[in-house]
């Protein structure tokens, strides 16, 4: 049996699902790499944030598959969507609690995001969510300023 490697992506506000997260793809006959569980939270900033982004990305290019937890996306989840689909890597999209039984799929016309996003890109959240579903984020990134984290090696 060949397990997924899917690498999971949640807002910080979730920092404390990350163990049901871990759960959920060991459920679903995955393995799961959670960037908290690697480097907790940008490793209580012991090094710089943009080594950890780095090693995020390197994660996720090893990912067959980027599950994103959580309907409320906070920009770092954005640019790992954006840099899954650079890699024409599968993103899905699950809800996210507590508990295992809380987690289900929704679909990408039910995603929000955080007040932050909405306010740094200027952009509806209809093309957010459109661009997301389409796998076409550059815009996005472009509005974030932070297209530079798409390219990492």
């Amino acid at each position: 049996m060949n397990q997924l490697l899917v690498y999971t992506a949640q807002s910080k506000q979730y920092f404390y699902c990350r163990d049901v997260v871990c759960e959920f793809v060991f459920h679903r006959g995955s393995i799961p790499l959670n960037p908290f569980r690697v480097f907790d939270y940008f490793l209580g900033d012991r090094v710089p944030r943009d080594q950890v982004r780095r090693g995020n990305h390197r994660l996720i290019a090893a990912s067959d598959e980027v599950w994103v937890f959580g309907d409320r996306l906070a920009d770092g989840v954005l640019v790992e969507i954006a840099q899954a689909a650079r890699l024409n890597i599968p993103v899905r999209f699950f809800s996210i609690g507590a508990k295992l039984a809380e987690i289900r799929d929704i679909p990408t016309n039910r995603l929000e995001f955080e007040t932050e996003v909405s306010d740094v890109t200027g952009l509806p959240t209809d093309e957010m969510r459109s661009r997301i579903a389409r796998g076409e984020l550059d815009t996005v990134m472009m509005a974030l300023g932070r297209t530079n984290e798409l390219t990492f090696s």
